[in-house]
C-alpha cells in the first residue's frame, strides 16, 4: 500500500488521514511481531492469575511490552503496587527521548498541546520506528491524525493478541513463551538498523552492540542503559567533530 502524494486531495480530511494510518499497520512486520509478543504477555497474565480484563487494561493504559512484563512479574511475585509502579516508571523513562523526537515531527504553528496527548501516549518503540518511516510521506497538518490511526491500529492488534494468548496459555510451553517474547527486542534491533541512515546512527548502534557484553559483566542491572549511553555519547561526539571540521 503506497500512501497518496503529499499534495493529494485525499489528505484534506483528518478522518481520511486517520484511516491511512490505520491501514498502515499492514505495511510493517512489527505488527506481526507485536501480535506474537502480546500473545506471550496474555499467556503470562493468565499464568500469574490475573484476569483477562486486567491484562487488557494493562495494555491499554501502559502500552509498553517490557513495562507490562515488569508489572505482571513484580505484582505476581508479591511486590506492592507502589514498588511495581516505581519499577514500571523507571522502565518507561526510556520512552521519553522517543516522545521528544517524534512530537516535533507532528506539530504545526497552530497545534494545541491537548492534540498531542493521545499521540504522546501511543509513542512506544514500534510507533517511534514507524513514524520516522511514514511521516515524511504525510503532510504535516495531517500527521497527528495519521499517527493516531497508526497507534490505534497497533493497540487494537495487541488487545486482540492479549485475549488470544490468555485463552491459549495452557498450550504454550515456558520455552515457547520466552521465545515469543524475544521477538520484540530482535525486531526493534533490525528495524533500527534499517532506519539508520546517518553515520552517527550507525556508529551508535554498532557500538551499543559491541559494548553491551562488557556492560553486562558489571552486573548492575543497568547494562542496556550503560552501553546505550556510552555508545550514544561517542556517536554524538563523532558527529559533532565531523560537523566542526566540515
Amino acid at each position: 500500500m503506497a500512501l497518496p502524494p503529499l499534495n493529494s486531495p485525499q489528505w484534506q480530511s483528518p478522518w481520511r488521514a486517520f484511516a491511512w494510518g490505520l491501514r498502515s499497520i499492514t505495511q510493517t512486520i512489527l505488527t506481526l511481531v507485536l501480535f506474537v509478543t502480546y500473545l506471550g504477555i496474555g499467556a503470562l497474565a493468565h499464568d500469574t492469575h490475573f484476569s483477562l480484563l486486567w491484562a487488557l487494561c494493562s495494555t491499554l493504559f501502559v502500552w509498553a511490552g517490557p513495562a507490562q512484563i515488569i508489572l505482571i512479574t513484580t505484582l505476581g511475585s508479591g511486590a506492592t503496587i507502589v514498588q511495581s509502579a516505581i519499577a514500571v516508571t523507571v522502565s518507561a523513562i526510556r520512552l521519553f527521548p522517543m516522545v521528544v523526537s517524534v512530537l516535533p515531527l507532528m506539530r504545526t504553528p497552530t497545534t494545541k498541546r491537548r492534540e498531542l496527548f493521545f499521540a504522546a501516549h501511543l509513542t512506544a518503540v514500534t510507533l517511534w520506528v514507524e513514524c520516522h518511516r511514514f511521516l515524511p510521506q504525510v503532510p504535516r497538518e495531517r500527521r497527528i491524525a495519521f499517527v493516531n490511526g497508526l497507534g490505534f491500529g497497533l493497540v487494537s492488534v495487541c488487545l486482540t493478541a492479549n485475549a488470544v494468548g490468555y485463552f491459549l496459555a495452557a498450550n504454550l510451553t515456558q520455552t515457547l513463551g520466552a521465545a515469543i517474547l524475544l521477538l520484540t527486542p530482535l525486531s526493534f534491533l533490525f528495524s533500527t538498523a534499517r532506519n539508520s541512515r546517518e553515520l552517527a546512527d550507525v556508529v551508535a548502534l554498532a557500538l551499543g552492540i559491541l559494548l553491551y557484553p562488557l556492560a553486562a559483566k558489571i552486573n548492575s542491572g543497568l547494562d542496556i542503559l550503560v552501553s546505550g549511553l556510552v555508545a550514544g555519547t561517542i556517536a554524538y561526539g563523532a558527529h559533532w567533530w565531523r560537523e566542526v571540521r566540515a
